[in-house]
This record gives C-alpha cells, structure tokens and sequence, in this order.
C-alpha cells in the first residue's frame, strides 16, 4: 500500500532531505528502476492543485493522474513518498535528485525536452482563453489587446501568452496590458472570479470542471496554441524508471482501463498516443 507524506511548500531542508538526495544520487550506477526496489521506497513530486488531473480532497492527493500512479507504484512493489510541492520547484528538484520522477502534468515545449525524459502521455488538451460568465468582451484573440491575462508562473502556458502577447504587438496592437503568473492555478482562477485579471490560459479539461462545478462563473472565450499532450516526467539518465511507467501506461490502455479512467475524471476521452508525440531531439 503506497504511503503519503504531504508537503504543502517548498523541499525539506537538513539532514533527512540530504540523505534521500544521497540515496536517490546513487541510483545512476544500478540504473534507478533497480535501485528503488533495493531501496523499498519510491519517491514521487507532485503538485496536487491541477484538477481533476491531481488535486488534494480531504487531507488525500487524489485524481486522474492518482489512479494511474497507483497502479505504477503497485507495479513497482514498494510504498511510496509523495511529494506536494509547488510546480516551480518541481523540475529543478527533479535534475537535483531530491526524487525519482514527476508525476504530475507536463506539457511539451522545445527547452524541457532538452532537460528531461517524458512518459507517454497521460492526457491531452487545448489551451483555452477563460473569462467571467458575463463578460462579452474577448469573442477573438485579438480581443485580448489592453487586457490582464494571467496563468500560472513556469508552466507550459507562460511561453504560449508570451508569445501571443509579442504576435499582438507585432501586428500593431497594443498587446496584453500585463500578463500575472501566479504560483497555482486555483489562484488563477480565484483571480479572475475576484475581477483581478480579465482573462485566463488554462488547460481544456480544466476549464471543464471549473466550469461544471462553478457554471454561473466562467466561460470559455476561445482558445490559443496548438493541442498539445500531458506527461510525467524523469531525469534523462533514468531512462530504465521512464520505460517501465510507459509500460504500465500500456497495459492501462491495452486493458481499457485508461479510457475508464478518463470518463470517470473528466467525462470525456483523450488521446494519449504511444508514440509520435515528441519532436526531434527528446529522450
């Protein structure tokens, strides 16, 4: 049975956090699939605040992304140590080895390829424009010229609203008046309920729920950027640990079981191809 040591912010510092870093950096020589059965223990990072993908209910890290986890730990055949860290700290802890993997949503950019190793993906999705129920201003994206638009700090969305702001400019319009990052994306969206921001860069199924649970709140706008896939991550080395999780993702597709999944958490189906979703050049 996996076990959970939840950590709301931040890595622990001292002498118990050196010594996990000192176990998991010696893992490299046996590869580190091996090492972590010598071990007994797997050590996962999370950030439990992308719903219904991972996200904390009752004092418990539960989701979408939770059941297939479980079912990689199962295979595994040790207890696990969950990480709940903020997602600005979860890449760079992963290269420092202060745990096995991500198992987190990840999308695919040109940079983190040249960091990391992904898993076949878990999910996909459609960056999409959010903005309160009863405003009628953004039909397009170029409705977007003068306005607040906010998403989360270091994920995958920044560089797309970077992007899109400069593509804006370029055409001569005033581009977006500021864009605000905040460290989670349930601050995000509080953000714009509270009138903060005018407008949002969320995930697709995201945006689902939000707006199955609070419908007199958001609406979908439009969307930016391409459909792009959600995966996990490990270090570049690790290749052995990453094989092994496409392997369980596998038999969960194989089985049906991926597709239950999906409708249980989201109502709906997603792609989550087995191979052809990484450019060029990925591990």
């Amino acid at each position: 049975m996996s076990t959970f040591n939840i950590t709301r912010r931040g890595f622990a510092i001292g002498g118990a956090a050196a010594l996990l870093a000192a176990n998991i950096g010696g893992a490299k020589a046996a590869g580190l699939l091996e090492e972590i059965k010598k071990r007994g223990k797997v050590v996962v990072a999370t950030e439990a605040a992308f719903e219904p993908f991972e996200f904390v209910l009752d004092g418990k890290i539960v989701g979408y992304n939770m059941d297939i986890l479980a079912y990689v730990v199962e295979g595994l055949g040790v207890p696990m140590e969950q990480l709940n860290l903020p997602y600005q700290g979860i890449l760079p802890g992963l290269l420092a080895k202060k745990f096995d993997f991500v198992a987190t949503s990840n999308g695919i950019n040109e940079e983190r390829i040249k960091k990391y190793a992904y898993t076949r993906p878990t999910g996909s999705y459609q960056t999409v424009i959010v903005v309160r129920h009863d405003d009628d201003r953004v039909k397009t994206l170029d409705d977007l010229n003068g306005l607040v638009v906010a998403s989360q700090l270091a994920s995958s969305v920044q560089p797309i609203l970077e992007a899109h702001n400069a593509e804006l400019k370029a055409k001569g319009g005033a581009g977006y008046a500021e864009i605000k990052l905040f460290t989670a994306f349930p601050e995000v969206h509080m953000a714009l309920a509270s009138g903060q921001v005018d407008a949002i860069a969320i995930a697709s199924p995201s945006a689902a729920v939000l707006m199955k649970n609070v419908p007199d709140t958001y609406k979908v706008a439009t969307q930016i950027g391409q459909s792009d896939y959600l995966c996990w991550l490990t270090r570049p080395e690790d290749i052995d640990l990453r094989d092994f999780i496409n392997a369980k993702i596998d038999e969960l597709n194989d089985s049906g079981k991926l597709k239950e999944l999906q409708m249980k958490w989201f109502g709906f189906e997603m792609k989550t191809p087995k191979d052809g979703y990484l450019p060029a050049g990925a591990f």
